[in-house]
């Protein structure tokens, strides 16, 4: 005869709450690593904004090390960086090439347009860089818009991010920089400063 201790057998509605509630467990199980450290890990954002470049065609060079984070409208391309250096900072290739601490422009396929906060060393001038373009399909040059001309260089120099270091700014160097607002002072501008450049050296020479 069967003990009266023994269990009873469990009923078809203890087992349904026993399922739905190691669904619930296994559901909730399933969804933490999202909410862990490790899932919230995204790709750091200087590492995409050069994905980006290289999604457009750009050899990612073209902006140096040290972007600290930026953003970018996917409908138009418009987009806006920030280096970490807290002051403008030089980046040595064919010529220096001169970074602010904030960039702006609009990237698209094979150029940026509408450049903002870079610069091109030409003698004793830094010219404006408004825009950058490669050629479709690529002819192993890269040009840079600096208002007059385009400036062209050897896509080599820009297969990867340079250091970019503190732009030194003593007194020799600051009369040299140059900053242009409007196209149309540029040439009257450059006259200027040819002449002032050349009076100094002459007056420098006879003392």
């Amino acid at each position: 005869m069967a003990s009266d201790n023994c269990p009873n057998p469990p009923t078809t509605k203890m087992m349904t709450m026993l399922l739905i509630i190691l669904t619930s467990a296994l559901t909730s199980g399933a969804g933490a690593p999202e909410n862990s450290p490790s899932g919230d890990r995204q790709t750091s954002p200087a590492t995409s904004f050069y994905d980006v470049l290289k999604s457009n065609g750009l050899p990612i060079g073209i902006f140096p090390k040290g972007i600290s984070n930026f953003s970018i409208d996917a409908a138009s391309g418009r987009f806006e960086l920030h280096l970490l250096s807290p002051s403008p900072c030089d980046a040595k290739f064919e010529t220096h090439i001169r970074y602010q601490c904030n960039i702006t422009g609009t990237v698209g396929y094979g150029k940026i347009a509408n450049l903002s906060g870079v610069a091109a060393q030409e003698l004793f001038l830094w010219l404006p860089v408004k825009g950058i373009q490669v050629d479709i399909p690529s002819s192993g040059l890269i040009y840079f818009d600096v208002g007059v001309v385009f400036k062209q260089f050897s896509l080599s120099f820009f297969e990867t991010p340079k250091d970019c270091n503190a732009a030194t700014m003593d007194d020799d160097v600051r009369e040299d920089v140059v900053i242009f607002v409007d196209d149309r002072d540029r040439v009257q501008v450059v006259e200027n400063f040819m002449e002032k450049h050349s009076t100094n050296e002459e007056g420098r020479a006879v003392s």
